[in-house]
């Protein structure tokens, strides 16, 4: 049997050795159209490559996914987080799990996990070619039929596993078959704010926060990284994930409402914001914060909200109290732009997965082949989700049935 892999990337890797698994004699060839194999694995996690998420019930970890919950809900029951973990450790590659529940290899070198998939398509005799883009694929009564140049090769079975595209014209070869693509749209993405001086506190993380997009009922919480283009961290980047279709109707210029405490209640925080009054009256309000924000932000906030320096706490009237509790729960900040990463991009839009039959990851329009990977209208939140969408349906993909 001749088997056809094309992409290079974690679901194309994973997707080449289940075919070998299911199928060892069958003759397999990886194709990858730049020099570059695994590329987002070497980059993700900053290095250290978010391998999974530690989220062990299919129907929780579904709900990561603003695109493909069901589909996915579906695929778990035949390759999860747990097949995963037992995967790559038994192969020599021991996981840890980190108090967001993010999983990472102990080395915390993502050249670990690269070296274990490039040692497995060596062990088991998978052919990798790069440099090699595939122009049109044309299905045949027998299989498929792949045209690199003006010579065509054919296949009896070829699994896609060639990524996302931030545009739908990378998506044309397939649309030509009568493949349904949802229109891409980026997602995971950062919010520039170039009119916001809070910029000047880069490098400053709040470790919980609550993001909501004005207008929308988008509400996201977690920590925040304040960067010098605008926002970032696990907040913003789930923010952008559950919004990607609004926030590139609204042209990536909004207004969000950022709550530094989220935790807090307005009665419980002016609560406290009396207790500290009473217990520190003659404390300046500069050199004690509210517990919880960090003092380089509490600092910007006063002078935000125009409370002098050398206050006092037992100064701060009823107007200022409002003004407090106003900026720690409801601060807004104008949002023109985003910024992506390009090695590490994740779009929202793929193929249509009413187009996919999850048990097998094999097009319903077109027989013999198959999908596995962001290509599909599948993406996840930040965190191992995407990673772990990738094992699984290259898992599955492999299998080749029909």
């Amino acid at each position: 049997m001749e088997v056809a892999i094309i992409g290079g990337g974690a679901a194309g890797f994973f997707a080449a050795l289940s075919v070998k698994e299911h199928y060892p004699h069958a003759n397999l060839t990886l194709f990858e159209k730049s020099s570059k194999l695994l590329a987002k694995v070497k980059v993700s996690g900053g290095g250290r490559c978010n391998v999974t998420h530690d989220c062990r019930h299919a129907n929780q970890l579904a709900k990561n996914y603003p695109r493909g919950e069901k589909f996915l809900k579906k695929a778990f029951s035949q390759f999860d987080v747990n097949d995963t973990i037992s995967w790559f450790e038994s192969r020599g590659v021991k996981l840890k799990t980190e108090s967001d529940g993010r999983m990472f290899p102990i080395t915390d070198d993502s050249q670990t996990i690269i070296d274990c998939l490039l040692n497995e398509t060596r062990r088991l005799g998978v052919a990798i070619v790069k440099n090699k883009t595939i122009l049109k694929l044309s299905p045949s009564e027998t299989g498929i039929e792949l045209s690199f140049d003006e010579n065509q090769t054919r296949f009896d079975k070829a699994i896609i596993c060639s990524g996302g595209s931030p545009k739908l014209s990378g998506f044309e070869w397939l649309t030509e078959l009568g493949i349904h693509i949802e229109p891409p749209v980026p997602s995971l993405f950062t919010f520039n704010m170039p009119n916001e001086p809070i910029k000047s506190l880069m490098g400053l993380a709040v470790p919980n926060v609550s993001v909501n997009v004005q207008g929308t009922k988008l509400k996201q919480e977690g920590p925040l990284l304040i960067t010098h283009w605008g926002m970032s961290g696990p907040a913003i980047l789930k923010t952008s994930a559950w919004g990607a279709r609004v926030l590139a109707d609204f042209n990536y210029d909004f207004k969000i409402q950022v709550n530094w405490l989220n935790e807090n209640s307005e009665s419980e925080l002016r609560a406290q914001v009396e207790v500290i009054k009473k217990d520190f009256p003659k404390r300046k309000m500069l050199n004690r914060a509210i517990a919880g924000i960090p003092s380089r932000l509490w600092d910007f906030l006063l002078t935000r909200v125009a409370l002098r320096s050398d206050i006092t706490w037992g100064e701060l009237g009823s107007k200022g109290i409002n003004k407090l509790v106003n900026v720690l729960l409801n601060d807004v900040y104008e949002v023109k732009g985003k910024t992506t990463f390009k090695e590490e991009f994740v779009t929202c839009g793929g193929v249509s997965l009413s187009h996919i039959d999850v048990k097998t990851m094999q097009s319903r329009v077109v027989p013999n082949l198959y999908y596995a990977g962001e290509v599909m209208d599948i993406d996840g939140v930040t965190g191992g989700f995407n990673f772990q969408a990738a094992w699984t349906t290259g898992f599955i993909a492999g299998k080749l049935l029909s």
